[in-house]
């Protein structure tokens, strides 16, 4: 075992005496270590109840014969964090998460790791460590909050806060109703109740075979939930005495049943980031022409929020993700999975619950996948857009461009009632380097919503969305404006086509125009000069690479 390089032989006496003070027998010393990397924390609602998630998992381990130790990982809310500086540490987060769970786990000669996790750049972080020390390793995504009750409507945090604030200020709801709305709509602990990044991260990972059938859609706070905790920390044990490695399950193959499932549930377009980064971290050779190969080959068969009207908790009671799998089942590959069952296995054994929640794929809600890779003159590298979110009648967008160099300006000018129909709100400057951090862009976009513009007006940034984000808004365009992309070189008044059935998007600009512009264009000084974000930007790779640090 690993661990018995901190524990066996005469020179480790020292190293033994330090883990006796923690408490261990000496027959502990022969056992696998395995470590309980917890993001619990009191600051984040996904979060707020893994404590009692902590003690399952250590139940678990020590059934298998393991010695578990528990060790604290951080994590972002990015509803929290939305719409100011703090939005900029999101992102850049995923990569300190991946660091800290290899620091410790190396350092500590950990045998294998469960990951305990919840929301948006938590489990890729996690998942990006996995790949990296590849020991045999297990997620448990900690679940989806319920969905919030007001006057007998269902509620969630996306469409009835974000978007309620742009409601209010065109008239249509009181003041005393926004507080309603603030109230209860979050009612408990979990990951915001839509398909946003965090939830369909959980779907992904469940996916690709690292967390046990049932995880990704298991409630928050459900004994369901708590059973997989404690089913998941004896399972790693056996995985360490088999040598299972997650390399051997996070293969080419799995990383495209992600993206299929990502596809056909019509999830966040942060999982394009996501995915792109874990795989550089497993080895896996996949690229944004993969997404859009695997999109135009997968029907959209379910329609949860913010697209559609769907819960978390439908999904849940459909069938979860094994069900997605029976739907798929002849478009997936049959690779190993965490829970020692095949693929195809699981989603021979799934049940239905359902039909119109998890519709079939000869009725499916859209027949490509929820999102798109768009590419023209504006994003030559790539953009992305989740088509699954857009009104039908919105898929061609053509409006003059209205340009902003930072997200606050935007906000301003939208609920200012700056913005028309027709309009294309560009926010530049926003992208990993030029945020610094990439922040996503849920409050413009929901500003957009709750002002009755979605139908008419598209935003375009170099910045991310919010897996709650809905309307067409092209996100992810590549190269971004501080690296001397094309957004740089825009002007209020230029005219924009969006085709996304033809993934297009181009402004009409001559290259005479274009090299004039550019002539003319400096490169900003940078937003922020010390602390990590200043280093985040130095050495972060482009949107399309996935955002990650080069090696």
């Amino acid at each position: 075992m690993k661990s018995d390089r901190v524990k066996k032989g005469i020179e480790r006496t020292p190293n033994r005496a330090l883990l006796y003070a923690t408490g261990l027998s000496s027959k502990d010393m022969n056992r696998p270590f395995i470590g309980i990397a917890s993001s619990f924390t009191d600051l984040v609602p996904g979060h707020v109840g893994m404590r009692r998630l902590e003690r399952f998992i250590e139940r678990g381990v020590a059934r298998g014969g393991g010695v578990p130790f528990i060790f604290g990982i951080p994590a972002i809310c990015d509803g929290i964090a939305m719409g100011h500086s703090g939005m900029k540490f999101s992102l850049p987060s995923r990569e300190l998460i991946a660091d800290m769970v290899e620091t410790v786990c190396k350092a500590h000669q950990l045998d294998g790791l469960v990951c305990l996790t919840d929301c948006d750049k938590i489990t890729p972080g996690m998942l990006m460590a996995i790949a990296r020390l590849n020991i045999p390793s297990i997620v448990v995504t900690a679940g989806p909050m319920i969905s919030g009750n007001f006057r007998s409507k269902r509620l969630s945090l996306v469409r009835d806060t974000f978007e309620a604030v742009g409601r209010y200020r065109k008239g249509d709801i009181s003041k005393e109703e926004l507080t309603c709305l603030e109230m209860n709509a979050c009612p408990a602990a979990g990951s915001c109740q839509g398909l946003y990044t965090a939830n369909t991260m959980a779907c992904l990972t469940e996916t690709m075979g690292m967390s046990l059938p049932g995880c990704a859609t298991a409630l928050a706070n459900s004994a369901k939930k708590e059973r997989i905790a404690d089913e998941s920390g004896e399972k790693v044990v056996n995985l360490v005495r088999r040598n299972i490695l997650p390399r051997t399950i996070m293969k080419k193959a799995a990383f495209e049943n992600a993206i299929r499932m990502d596809m056909a549930i019509g999830g966040s377009t942060n999982t394009v980031l996501h995915l792109l980064a874990i795989a550089k971290e497993a080895g896996v050779d996949i690229d944004l022409e993969t997404f859009d190969r695997i999109s135009k080959d997968t029907q959209h068969i379910t329609n949860l929020r913010p697209g559609g009207d769907y819960f978390m908790e439908d999904l849940e009671y459909a069938g979860g993700i094994p069900a997605c799998m029976k739907r798929l089942r002849q478009k997936l590959h049959s690779v190993p999975t965490v829970s020692g069952k095949l693929i195809n296995q699981i989603a021979a054994d799934a049940v239905i619950y359902n039909e119109d929640v998890i519709r079939s794929t000869k009725n499916p809600y859209h027949e490509e996948g929820g999102i798109f890779v768009l590419r023209g003159n504006i994003a030559p590298d790539g953009c992305v857009v989740k088509q699954s979110a857009i009104n039908p009648k919105s898929l061609i967008f053509k409006g003059k461009i209205k340009v902003f160099d930072s997200e606050e300006e935007a906000i301003e000018a939208i609920l200012g009632k700056k913005i028309k129909k027709g309009d294309c709100v560009c926010i530049r400057y926003e992208g990993p380097k030029g945020g610094p951090g990439m922040r996503e862009m849920l409050g413009p976009t929901s500003a957009i919503t709750g002002m009755g513009l979605e139908k008419g007006c598209a935003l375009i940034t170099d910045g991310r969305f919010s897996g709650g984000t809905r309307g067409v808004c092209v996100g992810h365009i590549s190269p971004e404006a501080f690296d001397g992309g094309m957004l740089a070189i825009l002007k209020d008044g230029d005219e924009i086509v969006i085709d996304v059935h033809k993934r297009k998007i181009d402004v009409k600009l001559s290259e005479k125009e274009i090299q004039k512009r550019f002539t003319a264009w400096q490169r900003p000084e940078p937003k922020i000069k010390e602390g990590y974000l200043a280093r985040y930007a130095k050495m972060v790779s482009s949107a399309s690479e996935g955002a990650v640090f080069g090696r």
